[in-house]
């Protein structure tokens, strides 16, 4: 469904073909030091495709049949448009650290008899599923448009622009790369970061948390970009207190896991951190996970309301007696020109 509650769809419904398929096109890595295997899927193909748009899942698993990961899709259908902007929130608490997705759904030839119980609508900051808004109702109707301008409703923590490296070059360090060492991997040691919640705002371009595989010492970085130990690090300050601290991307699908955890170097005080990674261009930042399961994404990195953004609108139709939701239009806007 919308919030990604499964649906009570039958395989049948909602799947043609066999779901349950090896992947069978990958190559071998070619004059790598980690060995590695790099396989690619398309959907639809000759064995499945889909029948009906909405939210899916993706997973893969090994031959012992244990999930190895899991992504999420969407398939839609061009049927309404979808048009907004982003504004600077008039909320004075945060009015420096906030945005606000303002947009209309025009439904044109689509016909919707009651809008505010058949149309939902999924909004999404950088393509990071975790803080997406939903079920966020129209405050009116003016003709076939459905109006969605909110302040508080449809307002996000700016956060940001992302920390960045590039290790596409095995022999001269880049920007934020202080130095590189060989051994039985490649090691590249970025330069320590810093918090940056209690200083001005700096315009960088990033990728929105997004990372390119890229090699120069080679030709397919499919298959001939290294693995190389990418080594983290930041002052340990009383803002962590006891918590955890993650170096946290789309390079691992933004999961929290013992791999990209950091830990205290007691002996000069630096949160420290070693994340295998392909070579490549990447996006980070620093997030804690505090006692209670919540995560601060912006306590180190700060929230800005200049922060240049990317929001996703998904906009998702259920008929009467339909027993799934459809996505009938998408749409995209930038906070690149954000306006108050």
């Amino acid at each position: 469904d919308y919030d990604w509650t499964p649906s009570k769809l039958l395989k049948s419904q909602y799947l043609r073909g066999i779901d349950n398929q090896r992947i069978l096109d990958y190559e071998n890595s070619y004059n790598t030091l980690q060995s590695y295997s790099n396989y690619r899927l398309n959907i639809p193909n000759d064995n499945v495709s889909l029948r009906v748009s909405g939210n899916y899942v993706l997973e893969i698993y090994n031959a012992s049949n244990e999930l190895q990961f899991s992504r999420k899709f969407v398939v839609y259908k061009d049927l309404v448009g979808v048009g907004g902007e982003v504004k600077r929130s008039r909320d004075f608490s945060f009015i420096n650290e906030k945005q606000v997705v303002q947009f209309s759904i025009n439904s044109g030839s689509f016909r919707l008899v009651n809008p505010k119980k058949e149309v939902k609508v999924a909004i999404i900051q950088n393509y990071h599923w975790p803080t997406a808004l939903y079920n966020v109702v129209p405050q009116f109707t003016l003709g076939t448009e459905l109006v969605y301008k909110y302040d508080k409703e449809t307002s996000f923590f700016g956060g940001n622009e992302y920390l960045n490296f590039d290790t596409k070059d095995l022999r001269a360090p880049s920007a934020a790369i202080s130095h590189i060492e060989v051994g039985e991997l490649y090691n590249h040691y970025l330069f320590s970061d810093r918090y940056r919640v209690n200083g001005s705002y700096t315009y960088f371009p990033d990728i929105n948390g997004d990372f390119i595989v890229r090699t120069l010492q080679g030709i397919d970085a499919n298959r001939e970009a290294e693995y190389t130990k990418v080594h983290f690090s930041l002052p340990y300050s009383e803002t962590i207190g006891l918590d955890d601290v993650y170096i946290y991307g789309k390079y691992n699908n933004y999961a929290l896991t013992e791999e990209n955890k950091m830990v205290l170097n007691e002996s000069n005080g630096m949160m420290e951190g070693t994340v295998k990674m392909k070579q490549g261009f990447y996006n980070y930042k620093y997030v804690i996970e505090r006692e209670n399961e919540q995560i601060d994404l912006n306590t180190i990195s700060g929230n800005f309301h200049f922060t240049e953004n990317t929001y996703l609108i998904l906009v998702y139709y259920r008929n009467f007696g339909d027993i799934y939701d459809s996505i009938i239009g998408v749409g995209s806007v930038n906070s690149r020109n954000i306006s108050n």
